[in-house]
């Protein structure tokens, strides 16, 4: 990422005796109340329907349905996304129903013969595989899937939705939607777990969902959803179940990727344990992370950890493949608005990885399309100020079905569309895409003199953890700061290493990424820094160090 023409956006410019409250402040947390939950979140086990906008009919509507299929011994399945959050959320809901006593399977479908969501030759293929099966419930997708609800119907097979994702004009006729877009598709169904648990008294039952909440956790952060109010409860607590987890499925997945149990935070989950359990439904097929959070037996678990581990390195070599062509292309194509491109060559599974790519790279929105014959699939992937996937909609003329967040969407197209479509959704998107919004900005909490920084300050970080969208970690300027030593580290010199004085007071600093700053930074030069404080343990000493994120020579 080129940082140099990071816009700082300083949220409190004002001199401020009280830290804490600008830093909750610059998270929308103003009332006691909300400061209260922020340091000491309620837990799951204890948020209240209304506060997560669960309606409590539709929760009593579905533990009707459950105690009924319980009596007629019918076929039930639990159909699940092939995302992270989607694969989580089945496990979850499975497992939970299961334990039951339900005639309860999981399901999730193959990306590239069946799609996103509900699938209409799916779901009459499991009514003639199983006769019986009169119940199916949806995990982290359903609320557009109208037409194939009246398909189920038909078949006489009972629909109950639980999603998290914007809804459409027209509602699903379901039996009964659970959606609400305050949580993520995980924690609706460990939600509605916890439900019918309650309303059924079975013994044990609760133990059970408690043990589920690092999967909760593992989808609220993957998903990528704000980390405040009770998505904050469901990735703290779902944090600590995590790093004491007793399920063999992640042991192993940890011990391939080296993630040490007891250190896991946001970062392992986003950046190693997701892409693993997302791998496969990207390349072959989700229902092997499926497996690998369910399993039981140590030396399967390891066979399905080392499988994951695989795949996803396939899948990274397959995306870096995607991006080098798409910026081949990109050098023809004109150089504003919303990257649109689409190839043969695009694997579906990992277009919006690519797409994500892209958009860090050159700071616009993209949409990147995989051509297969007449219908092609495409993802989309947004910068904060633009909503994809409202822009997307108001061409529902032209695309064939989707959906998604204001950040990330996915819809399929009729191929010869795929032009109209580019043209179209520029002009949408031309008077959206001011200069403001398509400069990078980097979000500064407010600034501080080095005499205010100290053990005190970290703590006061700490008690803001887990940081992520919504909540991200602290981050401060100082102005004016004197370079005592600065010298470039790593394997190619990328990283500088400094140290750094300002009002008597000097630090050490690493900037990772930032080595080409060393030759224009001298002593009689002072400089800006934008960073956030960590501590840095060393032969057995601990000692404040600065986290550069952009540095401004004066």
């Amino acid at each position: 990422m080129n940082n140099h023409s990071l816009r700082w956006n300083v949220l409190e410019k004002k001199k401020v005796k009280d830290i804490v409250a600008v830093l909750l402040k610059n998270r929308g947390i103003k009332l006691p109340k909300g400061k209260k939950e922020f340091f000491n979140p309620i837990e799951p086990e204890k948020l209240k329907l209304k506060d997560l906008g669960i309606k409590f009919p539709a929760i009593d509507k579905v533990v009707q349905r459950i105690k009924k299929a319980l009596k007629t011994k019918e076929k039930v399945i639990v159909y699940g996304d092939y995302d992270a959050d989607g694969i989580c959320g089945t496990a979850i809901l499975w497992e939970a129903l299961y334990a039951l006593g339900l005639n309860v399977l999981p399901y999730i479908p193959e990306r590239f013969s069946e799609g996103y969501g509900l699938n209409v030759e799916t779901i009459s293929k499991l009514k003639s595989q199983s006769s019986n099966l009169g119940l199916i419930i949806t995990v982290d997708h359903g609320i557009v899937a109208n037409k194939k609800v009246d398909t189920a119907s038909k078949l006489g097979i009972d629909v109950i939705i639980t999603d998290h994702h914007l809804p459409g004009k027209a509602k699903p006729k379901s039996l009964a939607t659970i959606h609400t877009m305050s949580i993520g598709g995980a924690a609706i169904a460990w939600v509605l777990a916890r439900e019918i648990g309650k309303k059924l008294k079975i013994k044990n039952y609760q133990l059970k969902i408690a043990n589920s909440l690092e999967l909760a956790a593992i989808g609220t952060i993957a998903d990528q959803i704000t980390l405040t109010g009770p998505n904050r409860s469901f990735a703290k607590y779902g944090l600590k179940a995590l790093n004491r987890t007793k399920r063999s499925g992640l042991l192993a997945l940890f011990e391939e990727a080296a993630i040490k149990p007891g250190t896991i935070g946001p970062y392992e989950i986003g950046f190693m344990i997701a892409p693993r359990l997302n791998a496969t439904g990207r390349l072959t097929h989700a229902i092997d992370s499926l497996r690998l959070l369910c399993v039981k037996d140590k030396a399967r678990a390891r066979q399905l950890a080392l499988l994951l581990g695989r795949t996803n390195t396939q899948r990274q070599k397959i995306v870096n493949e995607v991006v080098l062509h798409a910026k081949e292309k990109l050098k023809e194509e004109p150089k504003e608005g919303i990257i649109v491109l689409a190839h043969e060559s695009y694997h579906e599974g990992v277009i919006g990885l690519a797409a994500a790519k892209l958009v860090e790279e050159f700071y616009r929105p993209a949409i990147i399309l995989s051509k297969k014959g007449e219908i092609s699939k495409a993802s989309a992937r947004s910068i904060a100020g633009f909503n994809i996937v409202e822009a997307i909609r108001k061409l529902e003329d032209l695309y064939l079905e989707g959906g998604g967040h204001p950040m990330a969407a996915g819809f399929s197209i009729e191929t010869v569309k795929i032009e109209k479509f580019t043209r179209r959704i520029n002009e949408v998107a031309a008077p959206i895409l001011t200069d403001e919004i398509l400069s990078r900005s980097l979000r500064i909490d407010l600034n501080l003199h080095f005499n205010q920084l100290n053990q005190g300050l970290i703590d006061i970080i700490q008690s803001f953890q887990p940081t992520g969208l919504g909540n991200p970690t602290p981050t401060f300027a100082t102005r004016k700061v004197n370079v005592l030593d600065a010298r470039v580290v790593g394997r190619d010199n990328s990283h500088l290493k400094l140290k750094l004085e300002e009002g008597g007071v000097v630090f050490d600093a690493i900037a990772f990424g930032l080595g080409e700053y060393r030759l224009r930074l001298s002593p009689d030069k002072k400089i800006d820094i934008a960073y956030t404080l960590e501590e840095n343990f060393f032969n057995g000493y601990k000692a404040l160090q600065l986290k550069i994120k952009d540095i401004k020579i004066g």
